[in-house]
């Protein structure tokens, strides 16, 4: 076995390994090469069909053309980041609470609860969105913010579940030790507890960011007016607003998808060393 250690870790880290990951990226970043020459190209070009993988005329201004036509794509992004942020707002305070209370607080039939709440997740969206729907509509939600938003402060399984694995690799050692200083189960959350649970906040909130930023089916049934709807249903207005028999304005639709993308491949970008670290942070917490 440990002749064969040496021969592995030169395959994983060797140049055919290197060659072998490039190639496979440059095959999966083909799509996107054509969603940003689409996206430059000129009118008469999307109209002929005549796409290629690099454009024929480099056309910046499409980036400003889409602010100038029929439909409010300002007020697209606007309210996708409202959605998308405050989401991701209440994801992380509910989660972080309910994770905590099934990790640390001693109740009668906690365990049996969780389990319950963890069962959920079986459940196909599909089978509750027209029993939301009755809800959303009886409460004078519809069309507004509220049915995107409010579900959220409420959490849900997979986060709570992260959450409460997450803080029981804690040692319980520093609830006692802070039990003694005289604070009660919200402050050993609030000042010790919280802190610590940095990462794996973080991961749910880039999870709820992209969820949110890219929902489509949640706006299509709840939003109706144009200038409520979020990017993701604005984009695909925008296929729509051409006449009939007459060809959609791709490179406008592939602006408005690169508007749709890249903030989160910016967010995950930069949260991405969060989402590794929360498998790690807990188990130094105690030490540190």
């Amino acid at each position: 076995m440990s002749s064969r250690k040496p021969v592995m870790h030169a395959f994983r880290s060797g140049p055919g390994t290197y060659g072998l990951l490039v190639i496979l990226s440059a095959i999966f970043m083909v799509p996107l090469v054509f969603v940003i020459s689409i996206a430059l190209s000129s009118d008469s070009t999307v109209s002929t069909g005549q796409l290629t993988i690099l454009p024929r005329d480099w056309r910046f201004d499409n980036f400003v053309r889409i602010f100038q036509t029929s439909l409010p794509v300002g007020s697209f992004i606007v309210n996708s980041v409202i959605i998308s942020v405050t989401s991701a707002i209440g994801q992380v305070l509910s989660s972080s609470l309910v994770g905590y209370a099934f990790a640390r607080l001693r109740a009668p039939g906690k365990k049996a609860l969780f389990l319950i709440v963890i069962a959920t997740m079986m459940i196909p969206a599909q089978i509750t969105m027209i029993p939301q729907f009755w809800i959303f509509s009886e409460l004078g939600w519809v069309d507004t913010f509220l049915p995107l938003i409010v579900p959220q402060f409420f959490s849900n399984a997979f986060n709570i579940f992260l959450v409460r694995q997450f803080v029981t690799r804690i040692p319980y050692e520093m609830d006692e030790a802070a039990s003694i200083d005289g604070l009660g189960y919200f402050g050993i959350y609030a000042r010790l507890v919280l802190p610590l649970m940095a990462p794996i906040l973080i991961a749910i909130a880039i999870f709820t960011l992209t969820a949110a930023w890219g929902d489509f089916m949640g706006p299509l049934i709840y939003i109706n007016s144009e200038d409520k709807m979020p990017l993701a249903l604005g984009v695909q207005y925008l296929t729509s607003t051409s006449q009939e028999l007459q060809t959609p304005p791709w490179n406008l639709i592939m602006v408005g998808s690169i508007f749709l993308s890249l903030p989160m491949i910016i967010i995950y970008y930069f949260g991405q060393r969060y989402m590794y670290e929360m498998n790690l942070s807990a188990g130094s917490a105690g030490v540190k």
